[in-house]
């Protein structure tokens, strides 16, 4: 029998380590995922149970070139309305991405509130919402929100919540699951494991700034003011 020799020693080890160090990682991220889940799921409620807040955070979805809401888009949004009628906050603060001239989610989202029936100086518009951790942020240093409803997909509702929360905002959690989305939900629920793990990071202990912060517009004002 042939013996094992000092390389091949040596890479059974390093073999070994990486297998061990891989192991540890993925200890790791999904132990954050489960924790950041359980966080922010405690304070998902039903809308009877939700307290009056300072706004509604609605986060911003695709929207298809011919200016229609995507489904989830669609969802988030109508729950948001229903949120509002049932006067669980003044305020709507919609925050998306309109980071391009040709492309804006928060000017057809606030057209979609005002076809509802919402007053347009009651839906804030927050045009450099490029991720939850941004949005949340400058709900807080923008917006001068302090107590929040966010509505979006269960899937990420959880990580929007806890976020929220870990930036000292008192929030809680409206679902808007209505529809079926498909087979991109098994992509989303994946990539939401590494989105939960860098907002952690990012929410809970490294606090950057978002890409723009700005003068603050108090949500407590004229929705006018966010109109461009």
């Amino acid at each position: 029998m042939r013996k094992t020799g000092p390389i091949g020693k040596h890479l059974k080890f390093l073999l070994k380590l990486f297998l061990s160090l891989a192991a540890i990682a993925l200890a790791a991220v999904l132990l954050v995922n489960s924790y950041v889940v359980w966080s922010g799921g405690k304070y998902i409620l039903a809308a009877e149970d939700l307290p009056v807040a300072d706004a509604i955070l609605v986060l911003g979805a695709y929207v298809h070139p011919d200016g229609q809401t995507s489904s989830m888009l669609t969802d988030r949004l109508t729950v948001g309305y229903e949120l509002y009628e049932q006067g669980k906050a003044p305020k709507i603060l919609v925050s998306g991405d309109h980071g391009q001239k040709d492309y804006d989610e928060v000017n057809v989202m606030k057209n979609f509130l005002k076809k509802k029936g919402v007053p347009a100086e009651d839906i804030f518009m927050d045009h450099a919402g490029f991720s939850t951790y941004e949005s949340v942020y400058r709900a807080r240093d923008i917006f001068q929100v302090k107590k929040v409803i966010i509505v979006t997909q269960d899937y990420h509702l959880k990580r929007a919540v806890f976020t929220a929360r870990a930036l000292s905002l008192e929030a809680y959690g409206m679902p808007s699951d209505h529809h079926d989305y498909g087979q991109a939900m098994t992509i989303y629920k994946l990539r939401e494991i590494a989105a939960r793990n860098k907002d952690f990071l990012w929410a809970g202990i490294l606090k950057p700034e978002p890409t723009f912060l700005g003068d603050v517009i108090p949500i407590t004002g004229d929705g006018g003011a966010t109109d461009d």
